[in-house]
């Protein structure tokens, strides 16, 4: 049976609106209120970013939802002549010379908002599908695909492999963190005293940590003994990175400000980032052990220089409204996304000759929300309400 969330979920790239919403006349109108509106608020569609064509529509209806071909292309022809593209959501795009090629897979259960990839000691590829509760597994080379069942109630938010192979998700929605062994498929849970484990990251030492969004809290899992502290921070913690020190960095995404955490004392430095409405979502850190992250709220991209203190900030190449969301440094280039925009922008940043190349990904209507690099330095994207995991295939420096 296909499960079905989302219709048209993060076309908006914005929270839907409760209540009902008046949807125009036509033929198809009785479909779209019955189909979509038993999996969110109709605002989703008619605050979306749209399209000009039937056929545009019907490719993302199919990824999400499974209906007759005749109501298919009844519903998408009423979709294109009642919300057409808004072209004010288009990304600028930057031109340049490096060359990148983005691959693309579909995975399996429609609907389960795949997301945040991340590369297994084997050379995997997996994901976790929130909204359906799976944590799924892509073999690069032959495209073969499968879905492990987790607790129904998890609504995995990231997962995390361990060096043996395990697969560890944040259980969003049951406040549990949680391990996937994929040789038996049995799961271990641990549960948390916040509500809403958020992403997790290994450190070093081999202990697991991991923050809370709508709790405030960050948390430490001793995989060993099972013991599990957490404590509490500043609003609405979400990103995670170990810096070459052992320091595990935070973004904050409901307070203007980065965090320096001790993995043995938990105490938390705050480095304050400029103008009181600046949000950030995700962090990475260079080789110099500079801390960069995406100011979403702001439409702009920054550097923080942990040791005087410095932060530097860019304007990314879409303006205020771009909403950069994801983030990863290779080999000291950052790369990011445009989330605000449709389609979705990769964005690439020289921070050595300041910089910017970006591409349309090619299904782009997802978000991309968490991205891994692989041993081989390429980039592990998605496109959460297309129902996508991708990798972006990076040449050598």
């Amino acid at each position: 049976m296909i499960h079905r969330t989302v219709f048209i979920a993060a076309l908006s790239g914005l929270s839907t609106l409760a209540g009902a919403q008046s949807l125009p006349d036509g033929p198809a109108r009785a479909i779209v209120e019955a189909e979509c509106a038993s999996c969110h608020s109709l605002a989703t569609i008619t605050r979306s970013a749209g399209f000009d064509s039937a056929e545009e529509w019907h490719a993302l209806m199919d990824s999400m939802v499974e209906l007759a071909d005749p109501q298919a292309r009844t519903v998408a022809a009423y979709l294109a002549e009642h919300f057409p593209k808004n072209p004010d959501r288009d990304p600028t795009l930057v031109d340049g010379d490096f060359e990148i090629e983005i691959q693309e897979w579909m995975v399996p259960t429609l609907g389960q908002r795949s997301r945040d990839p991340i590369e297994a000691p084997d050379g995997s590829i997996w994901w976790t599908g929130m909204w359906a509760s799976i944590a799924g597994r892509i073999d690069p080379e032959t495209g073969e695909m499968q879905e492990y069942h987790l607790p129904p109630t998890a609504r995995p938010h990231s997962i995390v492999p361990d060096e043996d192979g395990n697969i560890w998700y944040t259980g969003n929605s049951n406040g549990t963190i949680g391990k996937l062994d994929p040789d038996t498929g049995l799961v271990t849970e641990y549960e948390t005293r916040a509500d809403d484990p958020h992403t997790a990251v290994f450190h070093p030492n081999g202990k697991l940590y991991f923050t809370s969004q709508r709790s405030a809290m960050l948390g430490r899992l001793d995989p060993e003994s099972g013991t599990l502290d957490e404590i509490q921070t500043r609003a609405r913690p979400y990103g995670i990175k170990v810096g070459p020190d052992g320091t595990l960095w935070i973004a904050y995404n409901g307070t203007n400000a980065l965090g320096a955490m001790d993995p043995d004392s938990m105490d938390v430095r705050y480095y304050e980032v400029p103008h009181e409405d600046s949000r950030i979502r995700r962090l990475d850190l260079s080789s110099d052990g500079r801390i960069w992250y995406v100011n979403s709220t702001r439409g702009r991209i920054g550097r923080l220089d942990p040791e005087s203190g410095e932060i530097r900030e860019w304007d990314s190449p879409s303006g205020p409204t771009s909403h950069p969301y994801s983030m990863a440094v290779i080999d000291d280039i950052v790369w990011y996304n445009e989330s605000g925009m449709r389609p979705d922008a990769l964005v690439r940043f020289d921070p050595g000759t300041e910089t910017f190349q970006s591409w349309a990904v090619p299904s782009g209507v997802g978000i991309i929300r968490h991205t891994w690099v692989t041993e081989d330095g390429d980039l592990l994207i998605h496109q959460s309400s297309s129902n996508r995991v991708g990798r972006v295939l990076i040449p050598d420096p």
